[in-house]
Parts: structure tokens; sequence; C-alpha cells
């Protein structure tokens, strides 16, 4: 066992080691989210992808299928195939939008929606791993903090992506 402290180890305030390090703390969580989080959706279509196209037409909205891209992050090409895989599998259905008859909306069915409701409990446990060095108040903090920064990182590429 050695004395020398690990990256993991926080160091007092003002440190400015890896624990410190914001982009350092985001790779790690997100590894190790990533690694769960792929192995509790790996029997739905597109595994985390399909996951969050399911997540997003659970909402109650209708979108389109160009709307429903911009939402998850997903470009035209590999959103109409992942739409393909989800409706062969039953999971959605995609119909003309009765607004603009030239755009397709996406909805999600039954099973979709059974099979969703099974693969959030599996994340919700796998979340509940990865939280568990914090209390309730605090994973609930941290949920509404990242769900704002996420937000802020969605508006910042879709305003890069209007720039091109």
């Amino acid at each position: 066992m050695s004395d020398t402290p690990s990256a993991a180890d926080a160091g007092p305030p003002g440190d400015t080691g890896l624990a410190s390090d914001l982009g350092w703390s985001i790779r790690m969580v997100s590894t190790a989210f990533r690694r769960v989080a792929t192995s509790s959706v790996e029997d739905l279509p597109g595994g985390p992808r399909g996951y969050l196209v399911l997540v997003a037409l659970a909402s109650g909205e209708t979108p389109s299928q160009l709307a429903l891209g911009r939402q998850v992050h997903l470009d035209r090409t590999v959103m109409t195939y992942l739409l393909d895989d989800l409706e062969a599998r039953g999971l959605i259905t995609r119909r003309p939008d009765p607004r603009d008859r030239r755009a397709r909306q996406v909805l999600i069915t039954d099973e979709g929606r059974t099979l969703l409701d099974q693969a959030r409990a599996r994340i919700a446990h796998a979340e509940s791993r990865l939280l568990a060095d914090l209390d309730e108040p605090d994973a609930r903090r941290l949920r509404e903090l990242l769900a704002r920064v996420a937000r802020t990182a969605q508006r910042e590429a879709l305003a890069s992506e209007g720039g091109c």
C-alpha cells in the first residue's frame, strides 16, 4: 500500500490535481456510465442510441424525424437507420406529419414503452451503483445540475451546427 494519494482522491480545497479537473471527472463518469448503460440496453436496436430515442419519444411529444435527430444529437443518416431498426422490431412507428406531409412523425409503440420501462429499471440499478457514494438529495442535485449543463451543451452544439 502506498502513501501517495491516487488521482481519484480529492485533495484539499484549491487542489489542482486530477480530482479537481472537470474533464477528468466527466471522462471517468462517462466511461463508467457508458459501460453499465450499454450492457443495460443491449437488447434494444442501437443500444444506447435506441434507448435515447425511446426516452425522447416517451415524453409524449410527436416529433418529426428531423427534430428527433436534433434532440438526441444524431445525424440524419444514423437516425434513419436506427429508426428503421426500431420500427422493424415494432418499437416505433412513423407516419406522415399532418402539418407537413414531406416530414415524418415518429411515435413509440406499446411494445416500445414496455421495453423502455424494462431498460429504465436496469439503468436505474446501474446508476444507483455509480452514485453509491451520494445520498439521495445529492444524487438528485447532481442529476439536476448535469441536466442544466447538458442543455447548455446541446444549445452550443446546435448553434455551432447552424453556423456552418
